[in-house]
């Protein structure tokens, strides 16, 4: 069998197959409530035979939000609205459904992307005052973040947990906090956006004890049985910030302390990066900290063809492979995967009788999801 296509254990979820689609925005929600877009994306998505559906960047606060568009899971409206949309994917898909948790610190407050993605001023409409380690802007001229305290340090750790119950509540498989692209977490652990004199700034320690604080808070927070994975940025990509090396480091201390996977991407956090971007350029930051921890590490980044895929598992460089915008532009990629790399992938029932001839067998029948009562 092709290892792309081998069952992954993370943290006790089985996933059928090392697939799995990684977060992406929608900017689609109405006061972070997800709404039918969200269905109808989750919905083709849970039937491409991944092996696994991350749903997308997650506020854990209203000002955590990247967009006015964004979703959260901050009250009982916005789980509501989640609940709806899960129960319905649940219906007619049984693929692990993950969450990924978030909070966008100095990057929040900004239009939507196909409105031009800057920010918005916290006066004007739509915009809200941005929070980060430190008042310093992302751009020069933008409006700058205030500087977190102790009680909003604890207000958002807090809030954190309090989505992790939520989740927890409407049934979902596993969480992903995001600590990468320049969001909060990340800027907490860059150099470039924390000049803290405290104990959550300064040496490599205190800028990873708000992160490692909030991975503690969401763990306890959700059922001990579930997994909780991390997405880092493996690099900042500009001299002085964020390391591959430090990243290595960080993903022991989470692992130390029960993550059960890491998701390596990179960038996001400072505009003078210089990413090399081409086929597999993040897989070289996946196989260094692969080589720190024995927890699943999943690659991310131009990876578009399943032969490289394949490679890239088989040279031990990562244990999963995750896709995005490229399951967007092919939401059948899994099954072209199997087929290229004559392995099986399931599929609804509906859709069994698509199969070309000259495919071969390489759908089976997937089945529903069990109903979870709500809690």
């Amino acid at each position: 069998m092709a290892k792309l296509f081998e069952p992954l254990d993370v943290g006790g979820l089985s996933l059928g197959n090392r697939i799995v689609i990684a977060p992406m925005c929608q900017y689609s929600a109405e006061d972070g409530a997800m709404t039918d877009w969200h269905l109808i994306h989750l919905g083709q998505l849970a039937m491409s035979g991944a092996g696994a559906l991350t749903i997308e960047a997650t506020a854990v606060t209203p000002e955590g939000r990247i967009t006015y568009g964004d979703v959260g899971l901050w009250d009982d409206a916005t789980e509501a609205a989640m609940q709806r949309v899960v129960d319905g994917v649940r219906r007619w898909s049984d693929m692990p459904l993950m969450i990924q948790l978030a909070h966008a610190g100095r990057k929040a407050s900004t239009a939507k992307p196909w409105r031009g993605g800057a920010q918005i001023a916290p006066d004007a409409e739509h915009g809200w005052q941005t929070l980060g380690p430190s008042a310093l802007p992302f751009e020069a001229d933008e409006h700058p973040p205030l500087a977190l305290d102790r009680d909003g340090l604890a207000r958002i750790r807090d809030a954190f947990a309090d989505a992790a119950r939520r989740a927890a509540r409407i049934g979902l498989d596993a969480i992903q906090i995001h600590a990468a692209h320049g969001y909060l977490l990340h800027e907490f652990l860059s150099p470039l956006s924390n000049t803290r004199e405290d104990e959550y700034g300064g040496d490599l320690a205190n800028r990873m004890r708000f992160p490692l604080e909030v991975f503690d808070a969401v763990r306890a927070a959700f059922p001990a049985d579930k997994p909780v994975t991390v997405r880092v940025s493996g690099t900042d990509w500009v001299e002085g910030g964020w390391t591959v090396d430090e990243t290595a480091i960080f993903a022991a201390e989470l692992e130390a302390r029960g993550c059960a996977a890491i998701h390596v991407s990179s960038g996001g956090l400072d505009p003078r990066q210089k990413i090399p971007v081409g086929p597999s350029y993040q897989v070289p930051l996946a196989k260094v900290v692969k080589q720190a921890v024995s927890m699943p590490v999943i690659a991310v980044g131009l990876i578009t063809d399943p032969h490289q895929a394949e490679a890239i598992l088989q040279d031990g460089d990562a244990d999963a492979i995750a896709i995005a915008r490229g399951v967007l532009w092919e939401p059948r990629w899994p099954w072209h995967a199997a087929a290229a790399l004559g392995a099986s992938v399931d599929a609804p029932p509906q859709y069994l009788r698509s199969e070309p001839h000259e495919a071969g067998r390489i759908l089976r029948e997937m089945k529903p999801a069990r109903s979870k009562p709500h809690c």
